[in-house]
């Protein structure tokens, strides 16, 4: 009773701190990416966000699930399941939810969720739409598919690593995951180890101008055209990357060592200096301007992925970020959830 005691009280506390450290250091200015509103936070941990249909949703630690029209007003819905959910995205007109445990849930207006019969039991790290089908991935070299998110399949990958990543484009699926590990298919059902060049965890794969990117420790980049033949990159970093994404002819990597990365064409690589020395853990790009997010709360946006600013968050971890109708949402630790404008 005494250790649940000091837990709630430390909880409190740290919640206290986040809506202090918001109200008396908010930055000044107007629209999105510029002022972050912190929204009532809850308990559980944020892992992801995800945009659809006119509606944000949030899933994390013991099935949770909170869901908003507009970003500002939050509701907590009940989750059929008390798992860890690690990944969210949405496509189809569904949402799909992944987790621990093989664990899948399925929602089209993100207020009705329904756990899906899966084909494993390995945690489910990550799960992407394209093309007409989701994939999902995971421990044990799991990859799991589906055309409408009801009837799982899962396909033989030909590898026991773990997976972390996956995403579509140019016709492929591409999937990454540790020592390096790459698999690409054309159409979800069959699968292909490609050859890769460094032996190490890939955190992140996007598309974007042609040309597939990877990013994962030691600042390692590895890219390829066609998601069969990989090259690697000169990183000018050894810290390790934990996101990419692509935008407005920019690709932004961002990372441990508060690492910012940019570059036009997947090869050629700029640091870009940051105005923080916090981890950042993920990175988006809407409406005209990217927006990392990270440890401590930690919040930035660039019009270029060149000049970054820092803004006023609060002080709790955020691990996602996501933008959706004129707002970006970002969660983590805690229930946060921060969105601007």
């Amino acid at each position: 009773m005494k250790t649940l005691k000091l837990y709630g009280a430390r909880l409190l506390v740290a919640l206290l701190l986040t809506l202090v450290a918001y109200s008396t250091s908010a930055s000044s200015g107007s629209g999105a990416g510029t002022t972050w509103t912190l929204r009532v936070p809850g308990f559980n941990n944020l892992n992801g966000v995800a945009y659809g249909n006119g509606l944000f949703v949030a899933v994390g630690d013991s099935g949770t699930i909170l869901t908003s029209r507009d970003g500002k007003n939050w509701t907590k819905q009940v989750s059929p399941t008390s798992k860890r959910l690690r990944s969210i995205t949405y496509g189809n007109g569904l949402f799909v939810g992944v987790g621990n445990d093989g664990i899948i849930l399925t929602s089209p207006d993100g207020r009705n969720w329904t756990e899906q019969a899966s084909p494993t039991r390995n945690w489910l790290h990550g799960v992407a739409y394209g093309n007409g089908l989701f994939v999902a991935v995971g421990r044990s070299g799991t990859i799991l598919t589906s055309p409408n998110g009801v009837k799982w399949v899962q396909r033989a990958s030909e590898t026991t690593e773990w997976l972390w990543s996956a995403t579509y484009g140019n016709g492929t699926f591409v999937v990454v995951g540790v020592y390096g590990t790459i698999l690409t298919s054309p159409d979800g059902v069959r699968w292909t180890v490609q050859a890769s060049p460094i032996a190490e965890l890939f955190h992140s794969v996007t598309y974007g101008n042609g040309t597939f990117v990877a990013v994962g420790w030691f600042g390692n980049i590895l890219t390829s055209r066609d998601g069969v033949n990989w090259t690697p990159q000169t990183s000018p970093t050894g810290d390790t990357l934990q996101s990419v994404t692509y935008g407005n002819g920019t690709f932004v990597a961002v990372g441990y060592g508060s690492t910012i990365l940019t570059s036009q064409n997947g090869v050629n690589w700029t640091v870009r200096n940051s105005p923080t020395r916090d981890r950042l853990y993920d990175v988006a790009y809407g409406n005209g301007l990217f927006v990392a997010v990270g440890h401590n709360g930690t919040i930035l946006t660039s019009p270029d992925g060149v000049r970054w600013t820092q803004r006023a968050s609060g002080g709790n971890h955020l691990q996602g970020v996501t933008y959706g109708n004129g707002t970006f949402v970002a969660v983590g630790f805690y229930g946060t959830i921060l969105t601007s404008p």
